[in-house]
């Protein structure tokens, strides 16, 4: 019977073990509570996995490890991609890690970096148009749970800072179903008031879920309308919000927020008595200064010997004038002798200008007479017109009986054709 027995050893039923769970069950997603974890020095990570059921060991190494964007800290609840496996060396079995992701923070983040980007196009979070905080506020405004920390933090810092600083707290749920519409209409009131310089908007810590309302678009878009400034305080320093993008100042918490909303009571107090001494000093040397002018008048000589002065101007005034006489004169001299010069050369070019002319039209004239066709009539010559004005040049243009006209250098004679040869 001995001899049928298969003997295995431990090592082989727990290799046994880890490919059967390998291999029969595969990669699958598990959500669960972070425990007891570990960063080991060589860089994987070490913890437990647990829900009100059970729980599980599980590791997660370096080259999976280094694409998680966050680090794993107890109480986290979280999603990870893992295989089933044994480790054989102790026959414990675990879960062997390749993907984590916050639990809930998938669709979640997807939703963030939507709203985020179509915000950011719209120019919402652009730094041209962020309001300055005033320097010195009457009252501030405060959203946010009337019961949280958030709240004891602000009025602490604030009252400590500046004892008489004016506070009004408008009590909004910060989590939760409905809690957006809440923060809007706050966000909304304060500023129909008129009496409020800056408001601080926010709440605590929490994980994504409890921070939810601050992302959502109906607060980015009341904060963005709004006319008073705002600081948005959501969260630790490490939690982003889409409030804090929109808003016109993002403080990393409560208690920083109320540090940036007003300067230290004693701040004022020492800038003002300092500008009080600088203003005292500057009115003693602008007085000194003064004084030290007017000494220098009443002893100048304007005011020791008035009369002479003003003889003294008197005299360069007459002495003004003469010269200015002096100039008039001459001047109209110098312009009546230019008027003279420009006279005659006129004169001269005129005259000459009409010699030319003369001489010109006189040769045109004599040109004229020797083109002129009654000019030849002097000379012996005669001209015999037709009846109809036509100057006679043959003799055959003729007919027998035609009376004809003879212009002479002197008178006209009428005749008859009485033969043509």
């Amino acid at each position: 019977m001995n001899s049928e027995r298969k003997i295995y050893s431990v090592a082989e039923v727990n290799r046994k073990a880890r490919m059967v769970l390998e291999s029969g069950i595969g990669e699958v997603w598990v959500e669960g509570e972070l425990s007891r974890v570990t960063l080991h020095s060589s860089g994987h990570w070490y913890f437990t996995l647990k829900d009100a059921q059970a729980s599980v060991s599980c590791a997660m190494f370096r080259n999976d490890n280094a694409k998680v964007p966050f680090k794993p800290k107890d109480g986290m609840k979280v999603q990870m991609l893992a295989r089933p496996s044994l480790y054989e060396v102790s026959g414990r079995y675990q879960l062997i890690a390749s993907a984590m992701e916050e639990a809930g923070k998938g669709s979640l983040q997807e939703q963030f970096e939507k709203l985020k980007k179509k915000l950011a196009d719209e120019g919402l979070f652009d730094a041209s148009r962020k309001k300055p905080l005033p320097v010195l506020p009457r009252k501030i405004g405060v959203v946010t749970s009337p019961t949280g920390a958030a709240i004891r933090d602000i009025i602490n810092v604030l009252t400590r800072r500046f004892p008489n600083i004016g506070i009004l707290l408008v009590p909004a749920k910060v989590q939760g179903v409905g809690a957006e519409n809440g923060i809007a209409k706050a966000i909304d009131y304060l500023n129909s008031r008129g009496d409020i310089d800056v408001m601080i908007v926010g709440r605590g810590g929490g994980s994504i879920e409890d921070l939810w309302c601050f992302n959502e678009e109906i607060v980015a878009r009341a904060i963005a309308r709004s006319e008073v400034p705002v600081i948005s305080a959501v969260g630790h320093e490490i939690d982003f919000t889409i409030s804090d993008f929109v808003a016109d100042v993002r403080a990393p918490t409560p208690s920083a927020a109320a540090e940036l909303a007003i300067r230290e009571k004693t701040d004022f107090e020492t800038e003002l008595a300092l500008y009080r001494r600088r203003l005292g000093q500057n009115l003693k040397t602008m007085e000194s200064n003064l004084r030290l002018r007017l000494n220098r008048a009443a002893h100048s000589y304007v005011f020791r010997e008035p009369q002479n002065l003003l003889l003294r101007h008197r005299q360069n005034i007459q002495g003004l004038e003469a010269q200015m006489g002096s100039l008039l004169r001459f001047g109209v001299q110098q312009a009546q002798q230019r008027v003279d010069e420009i006279g005659m050369l006129l004169k001269h070019r005129t005259e000459s200008r009409l010699a030319m002319d003369r001489q010109r039209t006189e040769k045109l004239a004599a040109q004229l007479r020797m083109l002129n066709p009654l000019a030849v009539l002097g000379r012996g010559y005669s001209l015999t017109y037709k009846a109809d004005g036509r100057v006679v040049r043959r003799a055959h243009d003729l007919a027998a009986g035609e009376r004809l006209t003879t212009r002479l250098a002197e008178g006209k004679v009428i005749s008859t054709v009485e033969e043509i040869e």
